[in-house]
């Protein structure tokens, strides 16, 4: 029983083992079907893959052959058209050479005709001169022939000698000179007289531009400043004696009014004017105000006026460097600190006088400490012309002559420098040109209202007279003139006339001080309106 048990055991596992051998090798089979099949598959891919790369590249190869017949057309053509543009410019210039030769072949041609027309007109131009020499030759011949039988019957009918002719002769030849060098005299004259005029113009220049003084202009009405209005009180006094006596000392007339602050003191006589300011002044700080302090008061001012003037005289006369001057006349110089003329102060215009006239002699060859002694006392009538009668010059020649000024350069000046007389002396004329260059600097003297009004409008009545012109405007206190010119009417060309036009009319017609600025503005304005 064992060996058969055995024996199927094996049996059975050799069976098993034939079985499993079979179902390996049948899937091995399989496996090698499957792996030739994908084989077979990938190599049918790999061919389809082969085809079309193939495929793509003989199309990328004809699509390369096809660029490449293009780019080698479009080169032949690009060749072609750039040989067509060479070739048509090389004609082109041919063409324009062809023209230019043509120009100058027929240019030449005409200036061949015109040159044989020239030689034909000098030509007829030679023979025509030698004609006319010779015709005048033969009028020349006539003419001496003509003159010698008329001199000839002259002398006969004159009845003359040659003496007597040639003495003729020389009696007119005389009088032909003596016209001549009364022309030539003439000439000269009015040549030097030129000259002068420059050189009288150049002195002035120098000397305006060598002394330049300040000027301010000065009110004639005095204020006094006070504490409190309760002062005004005080100053007016009970029942009005204070006031009364105040204007009975000094002379002048004091204004009380509304104005917060300040009293007016207003008087003719400048001096008084002053001396009364200080006076109320000191009074006012002295807070003492009745009648016999007033007068005290008063009095201790005026002398120390007396003093204060004496010693501005002093240093008028020692800045002028004139020479002594009596006692007398420099009280009257300094009088005039206090002495206006048009807003201008006289004892610094007569300084200013006295330095122009001793510039201007100086200049010229003359004594210039004497000229600035005519200049410095040329005024000092205005210090009494309310004292006494007639004019300032009349009245400062009268003072000098009694205070002992013997000069008569001097007194002339003094009397002649408005032309009241008839001027002898060159120092007077002098004094006369640097008085009115102090009177007329800018600035010296203050122009009255209406004066200025009227300069302004006479500015403006100036360019409204140019064509073109539609409004004008005087404007910077009329230092300048602003034009308006139509635009329509007027070019810029002639905007820029009318202004140069405007300008030197101003310089003929008009007198004004220092210098006007001309502007033309013309402007081309478009307005629309959105609606």
């Amino acid at each position: 029983m064992l060996p058969e048990a055995i024996l199927g055991s094996a049996l059975a596992l050799v069976i098993g083992v034939a079985v499993g051998y079979i179902v390996g090798l049948r899937h091995m089979q399989g496996r090698v079907r499957e792996v030739e099949s994908r084989a077979r598959d990938e190599e049918e891919q790999a061919q389809a893959r082969a085809k079309e790369i193939l495929e793509l590249a003989h199309k990328e190869a004809e699509r390369i052959a096809k660029e490449a017949e293009l780019q080698a057309k479009d080169e032949l053509l690009h060749k072609r058209d750039q040989f067509s543009r060479e070739a048509e410019q090389a004609r082109n210039d041919l063409r324009e050479l062809e023209r230019k030769l043509e120009k100058k072949e027929a240019a030449l041609e005409i200036r061949h005709k015109e040159l044989v027309k020239k030689d034909k007109s000098l030509e007829n131009t030679h023979r025509k001169l030698g004609e006319r020499k010779e015709a005048l030759e033969k009028r020349s011949e006539e003419l001496e022939n003509l003159i010698r039988q008329e001199t000839d019957r002259l002398h006969q009918l004159s009845g003359l000698t040659r003496d007597e002719a040639e003495k003729l002769l020389l009696e007119r030849v005389d009088r032909e000179l003596t016209e001549q060098f009364a022309t030539r005299l003439q000439r000269h004259e009015d040549k030097y007289r030129a000259e002068a005029e420059q050189r009288a113009r150049e002195i002035l220049a120098s000397s305006i531009q060598r002394y330049a003084a300040p000027h301010t202009a000065e009110a004639t009405v005095s204020t006094v400043d006070i504490p409190s209005d309760d002062m005004k009180g005080r100053i007016i006094g009970r029942e009005g004696r204070n006031i009364r006596t105040f204007e009975k000392a000094t002379g002048v007339d004091v204004i009380v009014d509304d104005t917060p602050g300040v009293v007016i003191v207003s008087a003719f006589d400048n001096v008084r004017r002053e001396t009364a300011r200080l006076a109320l002044a000191k009074l006012i700080q002295d807070g003492r105000i009745h009648p016999t302090r007033i007068e005290e008061v008063v009095a201790e001012t005026q002398k120390e006026t007396e003093r204060h003037i004496m010693e501005i005289g002093k240093k008028a006369v020692d800045e002028a460097d004139a020479g002594p001057v009596h006692e007398k006349l420099v009280q009257l110089l300094g009088r005039l600190r206090f002495r206006t003329s048009y807003s201008q102060n006289v004892l610094n215009h007569s300084l200013e006088v006295c330095h122009l006239a001793g510039m201007m002699a100086a200049e010229i060859g003359l004594d210039a400490r004497l000229a600035r002694r005519c200049a410095l006392l040329h005024d000092v009538g205005k210090a009494a012309d309310h004292e006494m009668e007639g004019g300032h010059p009349k009245i400062g020649a009268e003072l000098a002559k009694r205070y002992g000024e013997t000069s008569k350069e001097v007194l002339h000046a003094i009397a002649g420098h408005h032309d009241d007389i008839t001027l002898d002396h060159p120092y007077t004329v002098l004094v006369a040109a640097a008085d009115a260059i102090s009177a007329s600097r800018p600035g010296a003297r203050r122009e009255t209202l209406e004066k200025y009004v009227k300069r302004l409008e006479e500015l403006e009545a100036v360019a409204c007279g140019f064509p073109g012109v539609e409004q004008a405007f005087a404007i910077q206190a009329g230092r300048e003139l602003r034009v308006i010119a139509n635009a329509h009417r007027t070019t810029d060309a002639e905007a820029q006339k009318v202004c140069h036009d405007i300008a030197r009319a101003i310089e003929q017609q008009l007198d004004y001080p220092g210098e006007i600025k001309v502007t033309v503005v013309r402007e081309t304005r478009s307005v629309e309106i959105a609606r």
